[in-house]
């Protein structure tokens, strides 16, 4: 069977193609004139030859025609106020095969033409309906489910498909390291939400995979698979041609993936079911039964446009349009329905209105309810915490049986040693809660065998196994995409990022995906993660700009990221304790920035004298989030707030000062540098009559000037103020470093100007 061209008439020419669409579907129906088979039965194929069967065939038809009826009524309602979103699934329909072939318990990344999938997904629980409930998200109703009224986004916590706002394939890294996570859970014993054969769903469009972040994605998946390891991902790739006006070549996708090794293709149909529905199961069966990553080309179109404010007219001749719109999956699904038997014309006219009803009660039933109104309720879910719990579960110290079993002996608890430079308390820190936590895992570049660059997870490998703590391939986007996954299935991922300036390679797998989760899903789902970061400035031996990034401001950016930032081990200890429960209680992301110049540091005034060594700190203690650490606080004539190597630099300069002038510094590390302690920084500015703002980061993009406003907010400006900083401007090799960013002899020079003038 083949679908015939519509007649063209005098609407061809109108610009609503949404409108031209919905009369094209009726008009076929009307004119219909082909000879109907009998009836068959449910279990028996809808068409001769195809798997599907007419009992799946009228249920992916309803919801095939429930999504196109959500994208009617939002171009509809949209220019009345009354939804806020009409990027539609229109051509993309065809994707409620992929829904009906897979489990609710898949884990789903989907694409934001996913309304067939979604309308078919609803039916794996009874009590669900996928027309208010997307009724709701169209409205940004403060009810909606999925994302309690943030925005319009396919998701819903008892169906696992986690909400997604990627529209350029940002999602692909945490679709496959949800799929490895799955595996993961065997090999380190830990107990799934999910049963242990689930696969991961990702959807994305032609256009999208052609971005590095889906590139990516495909190339760790394949080196995965390379090496024998199970990586269960299911790439649903729907092929419409088009990214927004922009045209992919003709047999594109096909060229690019059909012969990848380690990467199995599949070729379906989605622009008609009764083909499509086998081509499809074959690639769902693959991937379940293989545990291998698998490609689905889903042949799609794109009618009604990009959005509703896209006049394909203006980029797209007539004629091409009107061969696209000819190519519409509900036109050949209508011809199958009435060609088996399974509707009259009448008959499915009725229904087709009778959904049209549906969806359109539902939406004004979706204006009328409660919207959100304030501020909190906006940010409510974004960075969720529970400050005593959180401090109970950092100082829980019901372990030491499994210590003992790991450092040896009562006599080599690392609180029994003397004190240690940072590197090592952070190394028995990831120790202590390699031992607390068993779902912990720690990956990264180097990070295993070799015990990172700097030895900071020396030991761990040794006494964790390789399932635990293991390399990556050197790719951050990958790392960062692997950790979201893991967290996913209930783990404990700490990523490493080898330097803070690797980090901008991956950036928006933290900043767009990791972080917006617990936003965009009403805190249904999170992300726990702790992300190790080596970086700031003043590395001796090698450094340039790629290995003394000072960029602060690409972390600080981030809406609902915690970043801790220790300078000396008993504090490392203690704020890592804490950023790991927060994110066990609270479901949080946390960066802990490690300064790379203050790992070996054993001295702060002079050489020998161990000033800057800690002892370690007990395990039933924590450093409170938020909590700043106080030098001298009984010193009232002058305060220097800093951070990371701002501190001992500070304090040397407070020394000086000291012996030059007899007036006395308070030094204040902050310790977290997002957000910051807005109270505490007042609070010591007004106790002392100078202030010093010493920030290693960039003059234009630090902590320092985050520091400055909660001074003046806070009614302070009129005391002497100044702020010595970084310049904006790469970081150079060798010496030449110091010429841009603070040192000693400017931070001393600047303090005593400040405590000397008039």
């Amino acid at each position: 069977m083949s679908v015939s061209t519509p007649v063209i008439s005098a609407r061809a020419k109108n610009v609503n193609r949404a409108q031209v669409c919905d009369e094209n579907f009726s008009e076929f129906v009307r004119s219909w004139a082909g000879t109907a088979a009998p009836r068959p039965a449910a279990d028996a194929p809808v068409v001769d030859g195809s798997l599907c069967t007419s009992a799946d065939f009228l249920a992916l038809f309803e919801s095939q025609l429930i999504s196109r009826h959500l994208d009617l009524m939002a171009r509809v309602l949209r220019v009345q106020n009354k939804v806020y979103y009409t990027i539609g699934s229109s051509g993309h329909e065809g994707n409620a095969m992929v829904a009906r072939l897979t489990r609710h318990t898949d884990p789903a990344f989907l694409h934001y033409r996913s309304g067939g999938f979604m309308a078919e997904r609803f039916r794996k629980l009874p009590g669900m309906d996928p027309v208010m409930d997307s009724a709701l998200s169209f409205a940004a109703s403060e009810q909606d489910p999925a994302s309690g009224g943030r925005h319009k986004v396919w998701g819903s916590k008892p169906l696992w498909v986690l909400p997604q706002t990627s529209t350029i394939a940002s999602h692909l890294p945490k679709a496959l390291g949800t799929a490895l996570a799955i595996e993961q859970a065997r090999r380190i014993g830990h107990s799934l939400p999910i049963p242990a054969d689930s696969i991961a769903i990702c959807s994305f469009g032609d256009a999208s995979a052609n971005h590095a972040t889906a590139q990516t994605a495909f190339n760790a998946a394949q080196w995965t698979s390379y090496q024998k390891l199970p990586a269960p991902v299911l790439f649903v790739c729907e092929d419409n041609g088009i990214g927004i006006s922009v045209k992919t070549p003709g047999g594109w996708i096909a060229n690019s993936f059909q012969s990848r090794p380690n990467l199995a293709y599949f070729f379906a149909d989605g622009l008609d079911v009764a083909t499509g529905y086998e081509q499809v199961a074959r690639a769902v069966m693959h991937c379940r039964t293989t545990r291998q990553p698998t490609f689905l080309h889903l042949r799609t179109t794109r009618i009604m446009g990009h959005a509703g404010t896209d006049f394909e007219v203006e980029y797209r001749a007539l004629e091409e349009l009107l061969a696209v719109e000819a190519s519409d999956p509900l036109l050949r699904s209508a011809e199958i329905a009435l060609a088996s038997g399974l509707f009259s014309p009448p008959q499915l006219l009725e229904f087709y209105e009778a959904i049209r009803k549906r969806c359109m009660d539902a939406a004004e039933h979706a204006d009328k309810t409660p919207k959100i109104l304030s501020r909190e309720q906006v940010m409510q879910p974004l960075a969720p915490f529970h400050a005593d719990r959180v401090k109970a579960e950092a100082e829980r110290s019901d372990y030491s049986e499994r210590r003992l079993a790991v450092f040896g002996s009562e006599q080599q608890l690392p609180e029994r040693q003397p004190p240690r430079h940072l590197a090592i308390q952070i190394n028995n820190a990831l120790h202590d809660i390699f031992c607390k936590y068993p779902e912990t895992l720690l990956f990264g570049e180097d990070v295993a065998q070799k015990g990172g660059v700097y030895t900071v997870t020396k030991g761990l490998h040794k006494a964790f196994k390789g399932t635990r703590v293991f390399n990556t391939l050197l790719d951050e986007t990958t790392i960062l995409g692997l950790a979201q996954g893991y967290a996913n299935m209930g783990m404990l991922p700490m990523p490493e990022i080898q330097y803070l300036a690797y980090y901008h390679n991956a950036c928006d797998q933290i900043r767009g995906e990791a972080c917006s989760l617990q936003f965009f899903s009403n805190a249904q789902f999170a992300n726990p993660m702790v992300v190790r970061m080596a970086g700031l400035g003043y590395q001796r031996g090698f450094g340039g700009h790629f290995h003394n990034d000072n960029s602060i401001a690409a972390l600080r950016d981030i809406p609902g990221l915690t970043i801790a930032c220790p300078s000396r081990g008993d504090d490392a200890a203690g704020m890592l304790r804490t950023l790991v429960a927060m994110s066990k209680i609270d479901g949080r992301v946390g960066i802990f920035l490690e300064p790379i110049a203050l790992y070996m540091t054993k001295d702060l005034y002079e050489p020998g004298d161990g000033g800057w060594l800690t002892h370690y700190l007990a395990i039933d203690q924590s450093v409170p989030y938020g909590e700043e650490r106080v030098y001298e606080d009984a010193a009232t004539d002058l305060v220097v707030i800093t951070y990371g190597n701002g501190v001992p630099m500070a304090l040397r300069a407070a020394r000086t000062v000291l012996a030059h002038t007899g007036k006395r510094t308070r030094v204040i590390d902050l310790r977290w540098l997002q957000p910051l302690n807005e109270a505490a920084i007042r609070r010591h500015a007004g106790d002392c009559d100078r202030i010093l703002v010493l920030d290693e980061g960039r003059r234009s993009a630090g902590i320092g000037e985050g520091v400055l406003t909660a001074i003046v907010e806070g009614g302070l400006g009129h005391k002497p103020l100044r702020r010595i900083v970084g310049d904006d401007t790469y970081t150079p090799l060798a010496a030449a470093a110091n010429l841009i960013l603070p040192t000693d002899q400017t931070v001393a020079a600047a303090l005593l100007e400040l405590a000397t003038a008039v």
